[in-house]
């Protein structure tokens, strides 16, 4: 098992554009992500006919999600209530995919990494937004020590976000791959049902949680 990506194919550009293993089954993702929001959505009426309708399963599982946002960020939650669940939708899949075959995107680092690095801006806007950038200045330079802090901050945390998240999928994918090849009949099923579903949702959650609690400190 390579802790990095292969690469699928090369675009003859800029002298060679590679495209790994990671970026396609991300793409693919992307694909299901928007074509689903796109089919799923089509038809839908300000009031559902049908009490039990898709639209009002969707409907809840958002309601549900923005209330979880709510209880944490208070006020403030519309702002980034669409990017928290934009990453646990993609999350959710990118975690769960092995299940169907595909390596997931978020054993390679750099999938994580950009996660991290996307999360991390976000805080940052966070705070520029609730003290204003001036406010915000103030209180990165507010004394030697706190702005030695300040800046480890920025270099800690999403490497602590794309570290937990990258470590742990890739060490459920090792660890199936040896079950898989140790007892290849139906042990690993039962064992996918953890390390492909259960663990990939576990870490959707932390990731998300994790941002989540970023952007509330911020916002103080």
């Amino acid at each position: 098992m390579e802790i990095g990506s292969s690469v699928v194919f090369t675009i003859p550009l800029l002298g060679g554009i590679p495209i790994t293993e990671t970026i396609v089954v991300e793409w693919i993702i992307m694909a299901v992500l928007i074509l689903g929001a796109a089919v799923g959505t089509k038809g839908w009426k300000l009031v559902p006919e049908s009490a039990q309708s898709a639209q009002n399963v969707v409907e809840l599982m958002v309601e549900g999600f923005n209330k979880f946002v709510e209880g944490a960020l208070g006020e403030h939650w519309r702002n980034y209530a669409p990017y928290l669940g934009t990453v646990a939708a993609f999350l959710t899949l990118s975690n769960t995919i092995s299940i169907f075959g595909l390596t997931p995107p978020t054993k390679d680092f750099s999938t994580t990494s950009a996660l991290a690095i996307m999360s991390i801006t976000t805080v940052v806007i966070a705070s520029i937004r609730a003290k204003g950038f001036t406010g915000y200045l103030k209180y990165f330079f507010k004394s030697p020590i706190n702005l030695f802090i300040n800046v480890l901050d920025l270099f800690v945390r999403p490497l602590s976000l794309a570290a937990r998240l990258f470590g742990n999928i890739f060490a459920a994918v090792i660890i199936m791959e040896l079950i898989e090849k140790a007892v290849p009949i139906v042990v690993p099923a039962v064992f996918s049902l953890y390390f492909d579903l259960f663990d990939g949702l576990l870490q959707m959650l932390v990731f998300v949680f994790l941002t989540m609690l970023y952007i509330e400190e911020a916002i103080e």
